[in-house]
């Protein structure tokens, strides 16, 4: 009945769609998910066909030191896929994390498979009172929902209120979170002994998730991984 009133809607064009948080089969078409190779540490899509017996890493992860183990990313940030993290991030579009689920459940299997706990990247509490909601946090959440992992939404906390890395080269974005980001004083203790998977909605040069991996080891965690939803290539 409720589809008779509000028939689902693609996710991008609105166009009809079979089911809800789905995207019609034209735009799935457009969206740069990342099916073949990718680099091991940040999720990159690299040229050729994965292989399962060896580790790909791409070139500007032989050029910086990624403190995680591993990192993945659904897909490139462009084209369907930028305006559905844009939609997600500035949109009130909380339907779009909820369709992400399957596909960073997909996409994280590996890195979920000895129950690590789930900690989205932390927004500062003005930016959180301005967009009311934490992306990040809502991607882990359906992340964890479909996997069927814990999920620590609290367990960071953003200490300073970063200017945005828009229009800064990597040296600057890496500077610029600087001690930015701390395990909680208050929750931050379930990170202790565990292993993380870090998730955020978009992955440029690997700062912010260089700074929560930090934090994370502060607190005493153990093996740690990144999963973005977008992954920004060097070319884009």
């Amino acid at each position: 009945m409720l589809h008779a009133v509000f028939p689902p809607e693609c996710l991008n064009c609105g166009a009809r769609v079979e089911s809800d948080f789905a995207i019609c089969g034209s735009c799935w078409a457009d969206t740069p998910f990342i099916l073949g190779a990718s680099c091991d540490l940040c999720g990159v899509a690299l040229p050729g066909q994965a292989a399962d017996d060896e580790a790909l890493i791409c070139e500007e992860c032989h050029q910086i030191a990624r403190p995680w183990s591993a990192g993945r990313a659904v897909m490139g940030y462009g084209g369907v896929g930028r305006r559905l993290v844009l939609g997600l991030k500035h949109g009130d579009r909380a339907e779009i994390a909820r369709a992400s689920g399957p596909w960073l459940a997909r996409v994280g299997a590996d890195l979920v498979r000895g129950a690590p706990l789930l900690v989205p990247i932390p927004l500062h509490w003005r930016r959180l009172a301005q967009r009311r909601y934490n992306q990040s946090a809502l991607l882990a959440q359906a992340f964890g929902r479909e996997a069927g992992v814990e999920v620590a939404p609290q367990a960071l906390l953003r200490v300073r209120a970063t200017p945005s890395q828009d229009g800064r080269d990597r040296e600057a974005r890496f500077r610029n979170l600087t001690d930015a980001i701390r395990p909680h004083p208050r929750h931050g203790d379930c990170l202790k002994g565990r292993d993380i998977v870090l998730v955020d909605d978009v992955m440029t040069s690997g700062a912010t998730f260089a700074a929560a991996t930090e934090a994370c080891r502060m607190a005493g965690a153990k093996e740690i991984g990144v999963i973005a939803l977008a992954r920004v290539s060097r070319d884009a």
